[in-house]
């Protein structure tokens, strides 16, 4: 059987996603799987953008990621999300790539039948972590995916404290090792039902 294709796909502003989001590609990566590490396109002007020195640094250091496309949802078997919160909701971001699924979505459900996970960043304790990722699920709803939290299957989810999708308080500082550690087990976990879904499918 061919490796499990996992795409994570994700928006970042100051850094604080993209860090949980390369936590991510790395534990799919040693869960086996072929990985592509996207982001999401820039919609906020440039004026804003420079405006805040962190956002800027950010947008420099990361230029050579590639954006997402819609062949990478076609690709992968196993999507994880990653966004910021906006008042409770993804972020503009990542509505609008995800706003543009529509044609895949009517071409016979090929968005349908893989795996769909979540996580987030919020700048206070209660800041929308849950709603945002509960809000990426009603998208998954539609596209027919296989939603797979990580839930307190691992130790690590009870440091955690957030069964949907890792999530992390920005500001607290950069993510730590266990929301980074969690990222990666979340990914892990999305891969290997994944990997369990595409092995039932050739048996």
């Amino acid at each position: 059987m061919e490796p499990v294709n996992a795409a994570i796909i994700y928006y970042s502003s100051t850094g604080t996603v993209h860090a949980l989001a390369v936590a991510a590609a790395e534990g799919a990566e040693k869960a086996g799987a072929r990985v592509r590490l996207r982001k999401v396109p820039e919609l906020a002007p440039p004026e804003a953008i420079d405006a805040n020195p962190a956002w800027a640094r950010h947008a420099r250091d990361t230029a050579d990621i590639a954006e997402a496309a819609l062949d990478d949802l076609v690709w992968a078997d196993a999507v994880l999300f990653g966004t910021p919160t906006r008042f409770g909701n993804p972020s503009m971001q990542i509505k609008a790539f995800i706003d543009t699924t529509g044609g895949l979505w009517r071409q016979g459900g090929r968005l349908a039948g893989k795996v769909y996970s979540a996580f987030t960043s919020t700048g206070t304790a209660h800041g929308g972590q849950e709603s945002t990722i509960l809000a990426l699920g009603n998208v998954f709803y539609h596209w027919g995916g296989i939603i797979v939290p990580p839930g307190y299957t691992d130790p690590v989810q009870f440091e955690l404290g957030n069964p949907y999708g890792t999530s992390h308080r920005a500001a607290d500082g950069p993510p730590g090792e266990v929301p980074l550690k969690a990222a990666g087990y979340q990914a892990r976990r999305a891969v290997d039902v994944a990997a369990a879904l595409k092995a039932g499918r050739f048996a």
